[in-house]
């Protein structure tokens, strides 16, 4: 059995001291938010108190979907190095970026720079002037890494999903499905319709539904919402379950939910395989850590249809 635990928006705090250069940008937007929303409720012990418990679970591999960081300065860029570096070895965790990592122009450029190792795929020359998609593979079960984040305007948080970036996921997928791995797709933005407000979603979508529906994958692992969701969308053997997480440092008590992480286990062979996500976070009242929820999402190669299923359209067709 293969035990994969999935993070997201880590959101790391407190915030650095900024420079009026870095302010006079969309970082003014971002740093107003921290200060009136998020220091009250995402900065404190709890991101790590769900790491030291995630640890304690031992995974075989862990994924992290985006939002490492906050407005994307170089300070919490490095910062967030080391804290990949505290949360596991490169060949241990594998990243990829959100759009808090890509506030800005030249942001996206430096926090793939910075955490390189975290988000580079098995063959490291393949990764050349292009990180995404990668593929990692880890016993029976293939990694992929797709981008979603961009710098955007003020007050959008939009994620793009482009044909060029389809093409190449289809490739990779396509030959790891060849030789009978379990594959899981991570990606910061939900590929799923109304998962988020118009200004936060993910554009591109169409593409990402026909590498599955053509090409097919088992999981697929995404953030960016803070919420604990479950969607399904057409592949090529049935419905693949498309799993969201609260973010990895939301205190209890706001209207999102506590910080939680999953661990999904896989286990059985290709045709047949089991695959279980069984989710731990912090309690309502904040007062410690424990089980929220089991499900089953498949059963020797048969989806378990719980939750939502989103229908792809036609070849060529977006919404």
């Amino acid at each position: 059995m293969f035990t994969l635990a999935h993070l997201s928006d880590i959101h790391l705090g407190p915030l650095p001291e900024l420079s009026f250069r870095e302010l006079a940008s969309k970082r003014v937007t971002g740093y107003v938010n921290w200060h009136r929303n998020r220091r009250r409720v995402m900065f404190g012990d709890t991101l790590t108190s769900l790491v030291a418990d995630m640890k304690a679970h031992k995974p075989d591999h862990v994924a992290v979907t985006g939002d490492l960081v906050n407005l994307a300065t170089k300070t919490e860029i490095v910062g967030a190095g080391l804290w990949l570096q505290d949360l596991g070895g490169p060949l241990d965790v594998s990243v990829v970026p959100g759009n808090h990592d890509a506030y800005v122009p030249g942001a996206l450029k430096r926090a793939c720079a910075e955490w390189h190792d975290y988000m580079v795929g098995d063959n490291p020359l393949a990764s050349i002037g292009h990180l995404f998609p990668y593929v990692r593979l880890r016993g029976n079960v293939a990694i992929f890494g797709v981008n979603s984040a961009e710098a955007t305007a003020p007050f959008f948080a939009t994620g793009s999903f482009k044909r060029k970036q389809a093409l190449a996921l289809a490739k990779m997928l396509e030959a790891c499905r060849t030789t009978g791995h379990f594959c899981v797709v991570m990606i910061h933005h939900p590929p799923v319709s109304n998962a988020t407000s118009w200004h936060k979603r993910l554009m591109g979508k169409q593409f990402f539904w026909k590498v599955i529906r053509e090409v097919g994958a088992d999981l697929v692992l995404h953030g960016h919402t803070h919420l604990d969701t479950l969607h399904w969308i057409a592949g090529t053997d049935g419905l693949v379950p498309v799993v969201g997480v609260p973010s990895a440092s939301q205190n209890a008590g706001s209207e999102k939910p506590a910080a939680r992480y999953n661990l999904f286990q896989i286990d059985g062979e290709p045709g047949a395989w089991t695959l279980v996500q069984r989710e731990r976070g912090l309690k309502r009242d904040g007062s410690g850590i424990d089980w929220i929820r089991e499900r089953q999402l498949m059963t020797n190669g048969e989806t378990a249809n719980v939750g939502d299923q989103e229908d792809a359209p036609p070849a060529g067709s977006a919404r």
